[in-house]
């Protein structure tokens, strides 16, 4: 078994706090089935979001779901680049397990498809 790290985006439209803990969500879950995962194989989840979101910690969300309390988690906010994709929630999942690299599925939601359009693909 090896560690690898599954990437995934999101956009919300609102500095908002419930959108912020919803699409953190449903971002996760995607991650989560796409790679045929559960809590106990993640070695630990980066969440970084952008400067202009503030509203709240994203890992609220992921701390809230169930099996999930053990998990480590860490928030940080990401590298302020000029003419960045505003309103952006990335995670990073470190999993355990026996897939190759090849098989990890990165996922990417609403405006963030736009960050990867070639790992942007539908399930």
């Amino acid at each position: 078994m090896v560690n690898r790290g599954i990437r995934g985006a999101t956009t919300v439209t609102y500095n908002e706090e419930n959108e912020i803990l919803r699409e953190t969500v449903v971002l996760l879950r995607e991650i989560v089935e796409r790679n045929d995962v559960i809590a106990e194989d993640i070695c630990s989840v980066w969440i970084t979001v952008t400067g202009d979101l503030d509203a709240t910690f994203p890992a609220r969300a992921i701390r809230e779901i169930e099996g999930w309390d053990l998990v480590p988690l860490m928030c940080s906010v990401e590298i302020p680049v000029k003419g960045g994709l505003p309103k952006c929630i990335r995670l990073m999942v470190q999993v355990n397990t026996d897939k190759s690299q090849r098989d990890i599925r990165h996922v990417y939601l609403n405006e963030a498809q736009r960050l990867r359009p070639d790992l942007s693909q539908k399930k």
